[in-house]
């Protein structure tokens, strides 16, 4: 049930792929006893990745991409007019004139880049960046369309990216989760964003904090014992465990047994390294300050993407951030303003600082929403939810700098090319870190599950 499907290892091999030389059938047996050991080593992925790990900034509620990364002039030149009533008009939305950016948009970098004023420390990386206008998703209610984002599909439970990264690659520290999320959102599907469904429970994400939660000394709950000494923990542990593995031998199809076990052994082990990993104060102030800490607008995103660079840097495989409040039916100009303005710095300083370790060429960033915002709006102040064109983009971990992928309509209302859907993300992105999408399988109820189902498509286009 644990086994890791490469069913074609053999084909893989004869058809050239050195890198991937596995011993048929005896290194998947070697495989499965190693999950069966310990699930979360370190593997081999099925070809030679760009990425190793990945740190996804998701920002919840959907930023509007025509106020963003995605120019639009000719928002402009029709502005107070129905989408309909041009002859370039696509997907008419009925009762709603079409409203320009507040914002202006300029060319950054050697690439030209066009970025909006909202985000002037990102625009100095604007050559690291590419740009993909052309996302869009099925649904445009956030619940259904987090969701997806995150695990591929919103009608049924399904493992998060996370937790199939995980469960394809292992992670490089057996002190520190595999698969970090701060401050996850507890609504619009809450757990399910970073759980890992019918997979083992140990690929789920660990959560650091929530929404309303403050970084400034937050903590992981239930991994510190201050009434035992260490080594009685140790034997407390032990003797537990021999009750969890006798069990485990009863229900051998229980993978929640090997879950419980695990996630003993990697609190124990935690309560050491994830505190000093988190600890931000031991990093000099003019870091601290770079990242915007200090700051009382950027200080808790700051602190979330600083974390991210120590997660990283110690050998976390994902990590997830969330900041939310992006749902701007009204209010835009202050609340865009705002949002940018919280994140665009710690973000910048991310960038900055994992280029300065030579880091970014094999972490692969995300930045993205569960959707978009309409260009043609109901009211002068906001703009209401877009899932049939937005932006999205990545930086880093083999991925192009400098250029736009895909576009919108002259509007931004929809995808017209280069179409990048969810699934094209979660194949594109498990290339990166060298995982064939669809290879990477889990049987379950007597089928196969991956995370892109019977979709999903690698954009070439963006491959260094």
């Amino acid at each position: 049930m644990f086994e890791f499907t490469r069913r074609n290892a053999l084909k893989s091999v004869s058809c050239g792929f050195g890198y991937m030389a596995f011993a048929g059938l005896a290194h998947a047996a070697a495989e499965k006893e190693q999950r069966s050991s310990n699930p979360l080593l370190p593997r081999l992925p099925h070809f030679e990745p760009k990425a190793k790990r990945v740190i996804f900034l998701c920002m919840r509620g959907g930023p509007s991409h025509v106020d963003t990364f995605d120019y639009k002039p000719a928002l402009k030149e029709h502005a107070g007019k129905s989408p309909g009533e041009t002859a370039q008009g696509q997907n008419s939305q009925k009762g709603r004139t079409l409203m320009p950016s507040p914002w202006e948009f300029k060319p950054h970098g050697e690439s030209g880049l066009l970025i909006s004023d909202l985000y002037p420390h990102l625009a100095e990386h604007a050559d690291d960046l590419c740009v993909i206008n052309g996302a869009w998703t099925d649904i445009p209610n956030h619940p259904q369309a987090l969701v997806q984002l995150h695990t591929g599909n919103f009608q049924f439970v399904r493992p998060s990216m996370g937790a199939w990264v995980l469960y394809g690659l292992g992670t490089e520290n057996q002190d520190l989760p595999g698969f970090i999320t701060i401050k996850p959102p507890a609504r619009l599907g809450g757990a399910q964003n970073y759980g890992a469904a019918f997979l083992p429970a140990v690929y789920q994400g660990t959560r650091i904090g929530g929404q309303g939660d403050s970084l400034n000394n937050v903590q992981i709950g239930n991994i510190s014992n201050d009434q035992l000494p260490e080594d009685v923990q140790r034997k407390q542990i032990d003797f537990v465990q021999s009750l969890n593995r006798n069990l485990g031998g009863r229900q051998p199809l229980n993978s929640q047994i090997d879950g419980v076990i695990e996630s003993y052994e990697l609190a124990f082990r935690m309560q050491s390294a994830v505190p000093q990993v988190m600890d931000t104060t031991s990093e000099t102030q003019k870091t601290q300050k770079k990242y915007g800490i200090g700051n009382s607008l950027t200080d808790d995103f700051g602190r979330a993407c600083l974390m991210a660079r120590r997660f990283a840097e110690s050998g976390v495989r994902f990590i997830e951030l969330t900041h939310e409040g992006w749902d701007q039916h009204k209010s835009l100009k202050s609340k865009l303003t705002s949002n940018c303005g919280a994140t665009d710095q710690p973000i910048a300083a991310l960038i900055s600082d994992l280029k300065e370790r030579d880091m970014l060429k094999d972490t692969l960033i995300v930045w993205s929403g569960e959707f978009g915002r309409t260009p043609a709006v109901r009211s002068d102040d906001g703009r209401d939810h877009n899932s049939t064109g937005f932006s999205m983009w990545m930086a880093g971990g083999g991925v192009k700098g400098g250029m736009n992928y895909g576009a919108t309509d002259e509007f931004g209302i929809a995808a017209v090319d280069n179409k990048f859907h969810v699934h094209d993300f979660h194949a594109t992105a498990l290339h990166l870190l060298g995982l064939e999408h669809s290879k990477l399988t889990y049987r379950y109820a007597g089928r196969d599950f991956r995370l892109t189902d019977v979709y999903g498509k690698v954009a070439d286009g963006i491959l260094s």
